[in-house]
Formats: structure tokens, sequence, C-alpha cells
């Protein structure tokens, strides 16, 4: 399949062109405008951008396209809604229209978030008929995406599939969220750049992780197999805590540190509990092949993978 992929600089995005091209697929890679060095023959372009959104579909005229590009931070949306609505649902807005015109029966995944739940009762998981309850203009924007979404669908039958993907990790994340910039510390304090000292926010909110890879493996499957109209939660369904988090990213790298919480690491509006459902997903034939515990030695690095018996990194 011709398959265009947006935000396919991002972090998941280079996780799923590299698994679309090994499992044989033609990819076209959509970057953002200031992308560079990545790959020459991208597609880079801003996805607020109307023209430019047309301009790109009708040079790819790809068979199947995933929309992963988009404003990504959570935290940092409460700082700039206005950027956060043009680029998640304006953007998404633009290359639905872009497709409806230049290649109406291209199959399409928006990837949405698990954010779009809000909080969900600690010990229950989230399923896709749940009531939504946005928490941050992040969270409402991709809501509005996939109503945009639904909307396409349902009037004018562009095969338009959500995917709802939860906390997911591994190799290249940006050191902005949470496990990554966890790892950052570690690795400064090891090299005694730093004393050993994590500053942290809320260790006790509860998410749903996974290996970036299994993620990956979902969006390329639901593109093929979603039903047009669906959602899908993209998660494991296991609660954690952050905490438990760090904690065996403490043990893993063999790091001794203190752990302090930093005011300015807490979100405007946290979320105690956010575990998602996967029935629906694994009911088209997924499984998570990759363990969380693989994804955090790969957010570690080797530098923090001390040999066995090796005393632990303290100054």
């Amino acid at each position: 399949m011709r398959v265009l992929v947006t935000g396919a600089d991002g972090f998941a995005g280079r996780h799923l062109c590299a698994l679309l091209r090994a499992s044989g697929d033609e990819v076209i890679e959509a970057h953002g405008p200031r992308a560079e060095g990545m790959n020459s023959n991208a597609l880079n372009f801003d996805i607020a951008d109307e023209a430019a959104v047309r301009a790109a579909v009708e040079k790819a005229r790809p068979e199947g396209v995933i929309h992963l590009a988009g404003f990504a931070s959570v935290a940092r949306s409460h700082g700039n809604p206005a950027r956060v609505f043009a680029v998640n649902t304006q953007g998404t807005v633009n290359l639905l229209t872009a497709l409806r015109e230049a290649a109406p029966k291209t199959r399409v995944l928006l990837v949405s978030s698990g954010e779009v739940y809000g909080p969900v009762t600690e010990g229950t998981r989230a399923v896709e008929t749940l009531h939504l309850v946005p928490l941050s203009p992040y969270a409402a924007s991709k809501i509005a995406a996939e109503l945009a979404g639904e909307q396409f669908f349902r009037s004018y039958g562009l095969p338009v599939v959500l995917a709802r993907p939860f906390n997911h990790l591994g190799e290249g994340q940006d050191p902005t969220f949470v496990v990554p910039s966890f790892a950052v510390q570690l690795r400064t304090i090891a090299q005694g750049k730093a004393s050993p000292v994590l500053r942290t926010g809320n260790l006790d909110a509860i998410r749903d992780f996974s290996h970036v890879k299994d993620v990956v493996a979902a969006y390329r499957l639901l593109l093929t197999a979603g039903v047009p109209g669906q959602t899908y939660n993209v998660c494991s369904g296991t609660a954690r805590s952050i905490r438990s988090v760090l904690e065996e990213m403490l043990a893993l790298s063999g790091v001794e540190a203190r752990i302090e919480l930093d005011p300015t690491r807490l979100r405007p509006s946290e979320i105690p509990s956010l575990v998602g459902a996967p029935d629906k997903l694994r009911a088209l034939g997924w499984e998570p092949k990759s363990s969380v515990t693989e994804a955090l030695r790969e957010v570690l690095g080797p530098e923090l993978r001390p040999a066995p018996g090796a005393p632990p990194h303290k100054r």
C-alpha cells in the first residue's frame, strides 16, 4: 500500500515508517516545515496551511494515510490553545478536505489520544463509548478532530478510522515527556554533572503504558483492518503509577538519587487515573509483543545499563 504518514519526523512517526517499509509498504513521509536532515525526499509543510496540505496530497496520491502530525504536548497546550486547535483540529480538517477532493477512496487513520477521556475511575478502564471529559486544550482539540473525522465519514463516505493511543515509550521520545525527562536526569547524575536529585511532577498519577513498537503495529493494523467510522483504543489495559515506572528506571540504571517534587512540573489540571480497555483492538488480532521494561531500557540508553554486579551510579 502507498501510505502517506503525516508527522513522520516525530517519535511514533519514525517507528511507524520503519515498520511500514519492513512490511513492504511504500511510504511517503510528511514532515513539519522546519524538519531537516531526516529524509530529503519527504514532503515538508505546515498541516495548518490548507493550500500546502492540498498540494501535498495531490502530489502523494496515497492509498492510505496515517495522520500523526499535531501539537503533542498536553502540558504546553495550556499556554497556546489557539495554536493547538489550529494544528490539531484545523490541520485535520485540511487533510480530510484535501483527501475528499483528490483521493476520496483513501483509507485514513486519524490518531487521537486517550487524553480525551479525562479522569477515569481508579480500578476501571476506559472503553471507546465512554463519555469524553477533556481537561486540556490538547484533549479538546483532539475531540474536535475526531468529530471532523466522523462527519467526513458520515457525510462524504471517506473511510476514516479513529485511534486513541495511551502513553507509549521507546527510543527517540522527546525529553519534554515524563519518562524521557527522567532518563535525561539519570544520565546527568550518572555522569557526575548534577547532584543526585530527581525532580518530578505528580508521581501518584496512574497511566497505561505500551512499547511504541506495539503502538505503531496497531496503527498499521487499523489502517488495513479497522472498520471505518469506528474508534479503537491503543493501550495495554494495565495500570501503573508514574512512581512505579521511575522506581523501575532507577533499578535498571543503577543510579541512586533522592526524589523531589518540582511544582513547575505539575499540570494545571491533572488526571489521577487514565487506563484504557484494548479489547476492541485485540478482536482484530493485535497483541503486544514488547514489554514496558524493554521500552525503559531503550529510553535509558546503553550508558545506563550497568553490568550485573556493578555498583550503583552515585556521587
